[in-house]
């Protein structure tokens, strides 16, 4: 087989060109510390650190939106400690009130305080973060989530809570509508309250209790009037289920009394007059604190319309003791919500720190696809670069060896 020379020239450039091409990847690499530039270096390895960065980005988001969960929910269990701090004051006031040597004017300087503490409870419910968004927005409202209105405060916005995140969702608001107004009022079972009188059609001059359990088989859930008949000594009792139309209890009566029926124990103290009723109802778990505090508001002021004593008197105590003990049933939905938030805030420090092990393993993956080994990057440089040298000389040696030159070299 005869081989030109040209050939030979031809084959020592391409070898030249190919050594420099191999140098300068390696030089590339050097520099850049990536083994994988572009994808058709190495397409597995590629698929491998794009799927792995794409990973990283969403772990990102998520933290993002994690430290975002974080300072709200802060933000919103400060927010619930001081609100609790606030209902006890008003727990405190509402208990001086019904002082049995208070005034009208002294009641109404409690009333009064009781309303200054009531409108920084309400401007809480209503806190914002450093954006402006409401923490007790629930799943968003066009403004603040409370407003205050003729007929006391309503909720303007959706129940629930406003999510966020990739991999994991991280809560952003609180359920204003559960935390201020949903709480289960009366004891928990029953909620007792005074009626009117059934011969006067006003006011009651007695006031009965909260009331308590004295056997959870036998509650009924159902509706019951207590009525008073006579005056003492020779008052009595009738409880009327007025869901069924049965009468379970009835007696003689005296003030202070506790009464116990299906279940159910409870106390009417005070003068109760002829005709006085009183009722107990099943609890539902739309207790507003505002609405339990304005009516307080209300109760304990002067009232226009004529009592007498002994009515202005049960009013007073019927209105502490329903207040406090629907106070004390919101403060209690409050603390639930405040533990609940804080345990929340536990589980995203715990989710801070898997995030950042699941970057550092999408990291270490990506690195492992696409980064240079800088020891054999170096060494692979060097034999290139020899090689490179070597095949230079070759094409000085190769670019003597023509017809023309060694005719040239003979004479």
């Amino acid at each position: 087989m005869r081989i030109a020379t040209a050939n030979t020239f031809e084959q020592t450039i391409l070898n030249l060109q190919n050594r420099q091409n191999a140098l300068q990847t390696s030089q590339e690499q050097l520099t850049s510390g990536k083994r994988v530039e572009v994808a058709s270096d190495d397409p597995t390895s590629a698929a491998i650190a794009e799927r792995s960065q794409a990973s990283a980005n969403r772990v990102d988001a998520d933290t993002r939106a994690l430290n975002a969960s974080q300072s709200n929910m802060t933000a919103a269990e400060s927010a619930l400690g001081s609100a609790d701090d606030l209902m006890q004051q008003i727990r405190e006031a509402l208990m001086q009130a019904g002082d049995g040597t208070y005034g009208d004017a002294q009641r109404a300087q409690q009333a009064n305080a009781i309303q200054g503490l009531r409108n920084q409870l309400l401007a809480i419910a209503n806190t914002q973060n450093g954006s402006g968004t409401y923490l007790f927005g629930g799943q968003g409202s066009g403004g603040a989530p409370f407003l205050d209105g003729p007929n006391g405060v309503t909720y303007n916005g959706t129940a629930g809570q406003t999510q966020a995140g990739q991999i994991n969702t991280y809560n952003m608001t609180v359920d204003g509508l559960h935390t201020w107004m949903g709480a289960r009022n009366g004891n928990g079972s029953f909620v007792t309250a005074a009626g009117t009188n059934a011969n006067t059609g006003g006011p009651v001059a007695g006031w009965i209790d909260s009331g308590t359990v004295t056997n959870p088989a036998t509650l009924t859930g159902d509706n019951y009037t207590i009525s008073i008949t006579g005056t003492a000594p020779n008052a009595t009792y009738t409880v009327t289920n007025t869901t069924t139309g049965a009468q379970p209890a009835s007696g003689n009566f005296t003030p202070g009394q506790t009464l116990q029926f299906d279940g159910i124990s409870t106390t009417i103290s005070g003068t109760p007059a002829d005709g006085d009723t009183f009722t107990v109802s099943p609890p539902v778990n739309n207790s507003s604190v505002f609405d339990v505090l304005d009516k307080a508001i209300a109760a304990l002021k002067p009232q226009a319309t004529a009592m007498t004593s002994d009515q202005r008197n049960a009013q007073v105590q019927q209105t502490v003791s329903s207040a406090v003990r629907d106070l004390d049933a919101s403060m209690s939905n409050i603390e639930s919500v405040r533990s609940l938030v804080g345990t929340q805030l536990s589980n995203l420090q715990n989710d801070t720190n898997d995030n950042a092990s699941l970057k550092l393993l999408n990291q270490t993956a990506q690195s492992n696809a696409e980064d240079l080994d800088m020891t054999q990057g170096i060494s692979n440089f060097q034999n290139q670069q020899t090689g490179y040298q070597a095949a230079l000389q070759a094409y000085a040696s190769v670019q003597k060896m023509s017809m023309l030159q060694y005719i040239n070299t003979s004479q």
